[in-house]
């Protein structure tokens, strides 16, 4: 029997910033510590690559089982971890932390290829107003 596979990915999606987030326009995440955060890593794939990626291939590669992976690891061994990790609901861009604290809205276009746009910016503006989007929002990162 095969596997449940689940998706993030969404067709003509626009991801507005949470209600609550703090950013007034769309910052850059800064890395903490040793290494860098999902933040910085969602930040760095879809600025250099807007519209390239999906939302799974985003959620996959900053994920922990996706930064394991090494450059050298085989397209199985990659399929095989994509798999797995998807036979479980993951939380999708609406939890990413670039629109819950750094102000980065997310556009899935009708591929479902994801990029980003700061919410101070006039291509957010015209998404957030577009009616032929679905428009949903970036989850509180409290209660309200």
């Amino acid at each position: 029997m095969a596997k449940t596979l689940h998706t993030t990915n969404c067709l003509n999606t626009f991801i507005r910033v949470a209600e609550d987030c703090p950013a007034r326009g769309g910052e850059e995440p800064q890395p903490r510590g040793a290494g860098p955060t999902v933040a910085t890593l969602q930040y760095q794939m879809l600025v250099r690559s807007p519209y390239e990626y999906t939302s799974d291939d985003v959620v996959f590669a900053t994920s922990a089982p996706g930064r394991a992976l090494d450059a050298k690891a085989t397209k199985k061994a990659r399929n095989l971890a994509r798999e797995t990790f998807f036979s479980k609901g993951q939380a999708c861009m609406r939890a990413s932390p670039l629109g819950k604290r750094f102000g980065w809205g997310v556009h899935a276009d009708a591929e479902g290829r994801v990029a980003i746009y700061a919410v101070d910016s006039k291509r957010y503006q015209a998404l957030a107003a577009d009616s032929k989007l679905t428009q949903t929002r970036a989850m509180r990162s409290r209660r309200a």
